[in-house]
């Protein structure tokens, strides 16, 4: 370690964590620096960023906060850090990911490495031709509302590397200016926009939700993804009251389910031909509900199966439309570099 640095952080791992944040591209954060901007005085800007952050001294400036639209009309709030926050953040991340991914559940698929929401889908599938009843279930605002205390009681669980510490706690509590120039002090949430938020909240529902059902519902197989999840059961009883018993513990680690997201609902199938209120919801992207299909031998059947749901395929060709008006002015090539990423979802 040279004289004056407090931490082991190498300026390679700074040089990798740029990398890293380049490919993923963005927007500039509040001080308005793009990549292009940054990369006038790269060899500078990171031996500063490494300066400061091995000596303790990284001080992460607030992001920008910027309003989304969401599906259903309404917005959320995104949180886009500065480049060299997300560059640190990253720093960070690499460090910290691999202490606590080995440690999360089977079942939980959001944001991890050699996981998609794909196989969600597909594990769903399975388990409601197995259990007729499903709670579907969504984290109201989970970015948002994340309890910092808690939050950094989770991540002392797994490690207690100083400077693990010191910046995860710096970067929860980045104030946000927001578009009329408003400086907000965040006392709970981290950003989503974030390069660590993702690794954060996976692991605050960890123990929020997927070690509590392992512990208290062994028998109620589920599937999560970030704050969308689904859990199945053999009646509708069950699913009633664990619907109450999720609510409370919910709101013992202060976060609430999505009234109008939560719901129980009736696997409708072959052979579970009862009629019920709720007979289809949607996970990811895919609507589930009774459809005709066919058996490897041919043979033609009812069964509880997903497909791409209206919602999904109109924001595809919204895009696809998108995509098509801004390429007019550019060459065939570029135009499939722009669609590609789109149709492979």
């Amino acid at each position: 370690m040279k004289e004056g640095h407090s931490y082991e952080i190498s300026q390679r791992q700074v040089q990798e964590a740029y990398k890293r944040v380049k490919a993923n591209h963005g927007a500039a954060g509040i001080d308005g620096v793009t990549f292009e901007d940054y990369e006038r005085d790269l060899k500078d800007n990171l031996y500063k960023l490494w300066n400061r952050m091995s000596s303790g001294s990284y001080i992460p400036k607030a992001v920008k906060g910027v309003e989304i639209p969401k599906k259903n009309g309404k917005k959320r709030w995104l949180g886009v850090p500065t480049i060299t926050n997300r560059v640190a953040q990253m720093v960070v991340r690499m460090n910290f990911e691999p202490l606590v991914e080995p440690v999360f559940c089977e079942d939980s698929y959001g944001y991890r490495p050699n996981r998609s929401a794909l196989d969600a889908v597909g594990v769903t599938r399975e388990r409601c031709w197995k259990m007729p009843w499903v709670l579907e279930f969504d984290i109201k605002g989970l970015f948002d509302n994340i309890d910092h205390e808690l939050m950094m009681r989770a991540v002392k669980k797994h490690t207690d590397c100083k400077w693990h510490l010191l910046y995860i706690e710096r970067f929860l509590k980045a104030d946000m200016v927001m578009p009329d120039g408003t400086n907000v002090m965040r006392r709970s949430g981290t950003p989503q926009g974030g390069v660590i938020s993702p690794v954060l909240a996976n692991l605050y529902m960890h123990y929020a939700f997927d070690r509590w059902m392992q512990r208290q519902n062994p028998d109620k197989p589920w599937e999560r993804y970030a704050d969308d999840g689904v859990i199945h059961c053999q009646t509708k009883a069950e699913a009633e009251a664990l619907l109450e018993r999720l609510k409370a513990r919910l709101g013992e680690c202060k976060l609430e389910v999505h009234p109008e997201k939560t719901r129980i609902v009736y696997c409708r199938s072959e052979k579970n031909k009862e009629r019920h209120e709720h007979e289809t919801f949607d996970f990811l992207g895919y609507t589930f509900r009774c459809r005709r299909v066919q058996s490897k031998d041919g043979a033609i059947f009812s069964g509880f199966t997903p497909a791409v749901s209206d919602a999904s395929v109109k924001t595809f060709r919204e895009k696809m439309r998108d995509c098509r008006e801004r390429g007019k002015t550019g060459t065939p090539e570029e135009l499939a570099e722009r669609m590609n990423p789109i149709i492979r979802g």
